[in-house]
Formats: C-alpha cells, sequence, structure tokens
C-alpha cells in the first residue's frame, strides 16, 4: 500500500511520538550492543587479515630468496663449494629479506655452511666440517653498519650438529621439489623455526639441501606490532596449546620470546576447551574465560592456508573493552527518553528532510549517473511515497534499456568522449597519439578446427585483452575476430601514451599467461603485439547516421604492419622506431632489424619490446654490436656476435635470421647500393 507526500510525513510524525518512548530504550539497548561485539568480530578479522598477509609474504620471500640461490646454483653460476661467493649470495639474502634468519645448505658428507643473522644488528657465518676427525664449526661474527657489514672476530669450536640427521635434510634430499617444516635444532641451540628445504641438482647429480629458515622469534616481533583493542594480544598457538609465537617486541634471533605474559595461559586454556574441528568448518570459534573475576573473548581461527598443520590464530580481548560502552549508552538513555517529548517538535523537520527531501537528493544523483553515462551506478530505491518509488523505477528502468546496449558500444569511451566534450558528429584532428594492434597467432587453423567451441576460447582471450588495455589509460577501438585495436593519447590527452601502451602490452601477454588460455592442443596462445606512435587522424569517423571514434593514418598501418612482422622474427611484441623514441630509456629493447614494410617506401627501425622496468640483459648488447656490424658489412664479425646471443639464448630466432643472412652475404656480397634493409614480401 502507497501514501501520498503529506499523508506520509503526518502519520510518521505522529507515530514516533507514540511509539519512540517504548522503543528507544530497547532499540538503543540491542544496537549497542550489537555494534559492541561487531566491533569486537571487526578487530579479529583484521587481525587475522594481518596475520594472514604477513605469513603470505613471509612464505613467499623464504620461496623467493630459496628460488634465486637455487637458480644460481642448477645454472651452475654458482658451486657449491664455492665458498667465497656462496658467503656473497647468502648475506645478500639475509640482509634484503628481513624475515629470513638463516641461509644453509647441507652436503651429503655431513658438511653445513650457513649465514645466521643475529638480531638486526649482527650476523654470522658458519661452516662445519670434519678436521683431523672432529666435528669442528667455524664462526665469522660481523656487525651491521650502515649500507654494510663488519668483520668482528673469528672463533673455532668443537660440534655435535650434524646436518644429515636433520629431518629438513632428510626428507628434502629425497624429494623432488622444496617444501616446508618445523625444525627446532640448529648448530646454536634449540630455536623453534619454519624452514622451506629442498634438493639442488647440478648436472642431473644431487649436489645437497638448501634451507631458507625463519625462526619464530621473527613473527613474535610481527604479534607486538598488532593493536588487539587497548590491552589484547594475539598469539600462533597449535591445538594442544603449545606456543608457536607470542607478542614480543625483544625476540630475535638473539633473545627467545617471553612465555611470561598474562593473557597468555587465558588462550591456552581455552583453546584446550574449544571444538576446533568445529572451528575449522565455520572459519573461527569464539570462547568466553573469566580469570581473577574479569571475563574475556577468545577467538581462534585456525590458518588452514598455510603449510604448517595445526597453526592457530588467537586472540584475546577483555569483555569490559566492548561492553563497557554498552552500560555507558543505558544509563545516557535515561536521561534522554526525559527530553524525547521536547524532540518531537523537532522531528516532523527532519521527517520531512528525511522521507522527501533525501529521497528526492538519492534520484538526483541517479539522474546524474544516466547523464554521465555510469549506468552500472544506477540503483532501485524503495519508497514508501508512491511518487518517489515511481520515479526511482523509472530511472532504473531506463538505465536498464540504455545498458543492454552497453554490451556493443565501448561504455567507457562513451564516458570519455561525453566528459571531454566531443559532440556526436563527424569530424576530428591529428594528434600525435600511440596504437596498438594484436592478434593470436594461427587463429584461422585453430577456428576451423575448434568450430563454435572457439567462443569461450576468444571470450576469454578478448575479456582479458581488454582488462589490460583498460587498466592503462587505453582505448578499445574495435575488435576484428580475433585481432584487437587499441590507441592511447584520446579522447584525453595523456603525455605518456607511448609508455602506457608499452606497459598494457607487456601486461596483456603476462595476463594471457596467467589465464592459462590453451589451444586444442594444449599449447599456450601465442599473441603477437604491434605498436607504432606518430600523427594520426583520430575523431568520429562515419556518417550522420552511424560513428565510430578512432584513429586512421600511416601511422596506423605500420603499426598493423609490425603486428605481423613478429610472425617472421618469432618474437611477441614489436614497437616502431617513433615509439622507441617518444619512450627513451623508460623501456627496455632491442633493436631488430630495418624493415621496409609492405605499401610503404623507405625502411624503419625496429625493435623488440623487452620490459619497461629492470636492466637491459647482456645479450641484447651482443645483439645489438652484430646488427652494427653487419649493417657495416663486417659479415664475419657480425656472426661471430650473433653466434654468441646464440650461445646464450638458443632459441632466439632473430639472431639466427642475421645468421642466415650474413651467411649469404658472405658467399654472395650485396651490391653497393645495398641499405641494410629488409623488405616485407606480405602485409
Amino acid at each position: 500500500m502507497r501514501v501520498g507526500i503529506r499523508l506520509a510525513v503526518t502519520g510518521l510524525v505522529l507515530a514516533s511520538i507514540i511509539i519512540s518512548a517504548i522503543a528507544v530504550h530497547l532499540l538503543w539497548w540491542r544496537t549497542a550492543e550489537q555494534n559492541s561485539h561487531a566491533l569486537a568480530a571487526t578487530i579479529d578479522e583484521q587481525i587475522v587479515s594481518a596475520v594472514g598477509k604477513e605469513l603470505e609474504t613471509i612464505i613467499t620471500q623464504a620461496q623467493a630468496a630459496h628460488s634465486a640461490i637455487r637458480t644460481l646454483f642448477v645454472q651452475n653460476v654458482l658451486a657449491t663449494r664455492e665458498a667465497d661467493k656462496r658467503e656473497f649470495v647468502f648475506l645478500s639474502q639475509l640482509q634484503a629479506q628481513p624475515v629470513i634468519s638463516w641461509v644453509a645448505f647441507g652436503w651429503p658428507d655431513g658438511d653445513f655452511f650457513a649465514a645466521h643473522k643475529l638480531g638486526d644488528l649482527g650476523l654470522e657465518m658458519m661452516e662445519i666440517a670434519k678436521v683431523d676427525g672432529v666435528r669442528k664449526r667455524r664462526v665469522d661474527e660481523y656487525q651491521v653498519v650502515v649500507g654494510d657489514i663488519q668483520f668482528e672476530k673469528r672463533r673455532f669450536e668443537n660440534s655435535d650438529f650434524l646436518v644429515t640427521d636433520q629431518e629438513w635434510y632428510r626428507e628434502g634430499i629425497k624429494s623432488d621439489e622444496p617444501r616446508w617444516f618445523e625444525v627446532s635444532a640448529h648448530p646454536v641451540g634449540v630455536r623453534p623455526s619454519i624452514a622451506y628445504a629442498g634438493p639442488v641438482d647440478v648436472y642431473q647429480k644431487r649436489q645437497g639441501v638448501l634451507a631458507v629458515i625463519i625462526e619464530n622469534t621473527r613473527l613474535a616481533q610481527f604479534l607486538s606490532q598488532l593493536s588487539v583493542g587497548k590491552s589484547g594480544a594475539a598469539f600462533i598457538l597449535r591445538r594442544d596449546g603449545a606456543v608457536v609465537a607470542a607478542p614480543d617486541a625483544k625476540a630475535d634471533e638473539t633473545n627467545m620470546q617471553r612465555a611470561d605474559q598474562p593473557l597468555l595461559p587465558i588462550a591456552q586454556r581455552a583453546i584446550k576447551q574449544a571444538d576446533m574441528s568445529e572451528a575449522d568448518n565455520q572459519g573461527g570459534r569464539r570462547v568466553r574465560q573469566v580469570a581473577d573475576g574479569n571475563a574475556y573473548l577468545v577467538t581462534f581461527t585456525p590458518l588452514t592456508s598455510l603449510p604448517f598443520s595445526g597453526w592457530t590464530l588467537a586472540t584475546v580481548i577483555p569483555e569490559a573493552e566492548f561492553l563497557g560502552p554498552v552500560e555507558r549508552t543505558i544509563r545516557n538513555l535515561l536521561i534522554g527518553l526525559a527530553l524525547l517529548v521536547i524532540a518531537a517538535a523537532l522531528l516532523s523537520v527532519w521527517l520531512a528532510r528525511a522521507a522527501v527531501a533525501e529521497p528526492l537528493i538519492t534520484v538526483v544523483d541517479e539522474l546524474k549517473h544516466v547523464e554521465r553515462f555510469e549506468l552500472d551506478q544506477v540503483r532501485r530505491h524503495s519508497s514508501r511515497i508512491a511518487e518517489l518509488a515511481n520515479l526511482s523505477n523509472a530511472i532504473a528502468d531506463m538505465a536498464g534499456g540504455l545498458a543492454a546496449f552497453g554490451k556493443y558500444i565501448p561504455a567507457d569511451l562513451v564516458r570519455m568522449l561525453l566528459r571531454e566534450g566531443v559532440e556526436p558528429r563527424p569530424g576530428g584532428s591529428v594528434r600525435t597519439l600511440t596504437v596498438l594492434f594484436a592478434d593470436i597467432a594461427g587463429f584461422t587453423g585453430l577456428s576451423e578446427r575448434l568450430g563454435d567451441r572457439i567462443i569461450p576460447l576468444l571470450s576469454g582471450y578478448l575479456d582479458t585483452m581488454s582488462r589490460e588495455v583498460s587498466a592503462h589509460g587505453g582505448t578499445i577501438d574495435k575488435f576484428i575476430g580475433d585481432a584487437v585495436m587499441a590507441f592511447w593519447g584520446a579522447p584525453a590527452a595523456n603525455p605518456d601514451h607511448v609508455v602506457d601502451a608499452c606497459r598494457a602490452a607487456l601486461a596483456c601477454q603476462r595476463a594471457l599467461r596467467a589465464t592459462g588460455l590453451a589451444d586444442d592442443g594444449g599449447r599456450p596462445l601465442k599473441v603477437r603485439i604491434g605498436i607504432n606512435s606518430g600523427s594520426m587522424l583520430v575523431g568520429n569517423i562515419g556518417s550522420e547516421f552511424r560513428l565510430n571514434y578512432t584513429v586512421i593514418g600511416d601511422a596506423v598501418n605500420v603499426a598493423s604492419r609490425l603486428e605481423g612482422a613478429n610472425k617472421e622474427y618469432g618474437t611477441d611484441i614489436i614497437i616502431g622506431e617513433e615509439t622507441r623514441r617518444l619512450a627513451g630509456d623508460r623501456i627496455r629493447v632491442r633493436e631488430l632489424d630495418r624493415l621496409m614494410v609492405y605499401g610503404r617506401s623507405g625502411g624503419l627501425a625496429i625493435y623488440e619490446l623487452l620490459d619497461c622496468d629492470g636492466e637491459t640483459p647482456p645479450w641484447v648488447g651482443l645483439y645489438e654490436r652484430g646488427l652494427a656490424a653487419y649493417r657495416s658489412q663486417d659479415f664475419a664479425g657480425a656472426m661471430a656476435l650473433f653466434r654468441q646471443v646464440l650461445a646464450e639464448r638458443d632459441m632466439d630466432q632473430p639472431a639466427r635470421i642475421m645468421l642466415a643472412r650474413c651467411s649469404e652475404f658472405l658467399a654472395a656480397p650485396p651490391g653497393k647500393d645495398w641499405q641494410a634493409t629488409n623488405a616485407m614480401k606480405v602485409k
């Protein structure tokens, strides 16, 4: 049943005066109690999230460090017995990753080497080996100074630590891949830790086991930084109540975490009483504990996403922290009820605003969403006032009708055109922009083999490409089968359009690999991308009846040709020389060749886009030196350099192409008018 505006306001005011005295007390009590418990639950969720993220970070850092060192060993860049380089690599990882306590390596003959952090101000290198039949431990201690380490002293001592007796070594030497272990025994004594350990094979020969170890005291440091209410605390426990980590700001590799914490016995007693199997199913369990006349709320959350079974996060918060405000609220309400009658006079004004003015403002906001073509943000707003409800429904229906066409037109482009004030009539301007073309290698044959089964694959590919282009400020122009055309720098001006396009291309390749999209043979989709920059006409191209906001011009055609050139050179992303010039040192490339594209006179330098960050690989310099020698007709010298590239990258197709050309020119030298330009035979 719906009523008019005047009757709605009058009825609400009268009803408020009658029921307020009865309902306010109950309403406030229930709301305050719910809010207080919700606050406690929110604190628990924040703590669980923070701990989960920190543990995931620790795991990720340890695995990254292990992978980096293992790669150096496996690639034979560093020999396991090469002491000086090994010490440098281990120390570098220890200093680069603050949470790592040990980097250790054990050999099958029982020899052991490790870099061990001594808190934040020191570290030690130790090596255990037999000397004259006695197992000796050599320890070099260092002090950490700003930006460096300083040697302090060296000592020798007997050691009964045998790495081959440790579980992480025994299991790691038999495994094919690294995994996590819980560790307590170390050469320096018992220190509970977690270790990521796995084998190292060089030339198919097992050398030993590499381990990256984090002592639990690092977890204790992190827990001490958490704010659990005003006086609460968080612990990581096992299901039997044993402590994994308790908050201690002073705990590190030289100081064990304190066990004399007042809230720890409460958490241990509660976890023994709790049904943790129920916690596993529900994601958490709360237990109320009373100690010394004070009540505490203890929440347990199993850390099931971690590779350590039985770890549980326990948060302990005194009940007084969140129920105390409820009691104060009740006292204040008794005073508030006395003032209710006075407030009733003002209530009518408020109701008029709440029932009429604010809903109308909301409706106006929805109309503004439609005006800006933000159709997905339009919502229906129910109202007991018939006129407002009908108006809201009409706006939502209008937005739904417009949104139905959103699948056929690029909504983001429409929003930008509206924002930039571009009129919907034919016209345009010449601007310096960057354009990108991409398509799937071998798509024609793939579509013939798959038939209508190509649609889900194509949709996943186009979704990924569209998402990454939009995320990097690009404008999707059109889809032509499997081909994607996008440009940067219009309709909104973008001074970084060149670099944004390059970043988008690299992001597209990464995202496609991450999606796991594959052809009918199970091979990952290979997508070729061409990018070019230059002056081009951009605007509404078409007729009075149908417009397309697009770009046209020679620079656009070149980008399309560069995409096709990837097939000849075996590359993923080729950019034109103007793109290279405008991007400068903000991208990492190698010059591939000088190419005369189909349908265009004169040659242009083309480049393979490698990255937008990091250092340029050494082999790029070798290739470009070889290219310079090739252009100066020093074909023998060029061949030597291209062979060096292939020694580092045996599947490098551009180097193979250039090597073949040099061989041909050695056999039949080019004429005097030779310009070292490769003519593209097809579009």
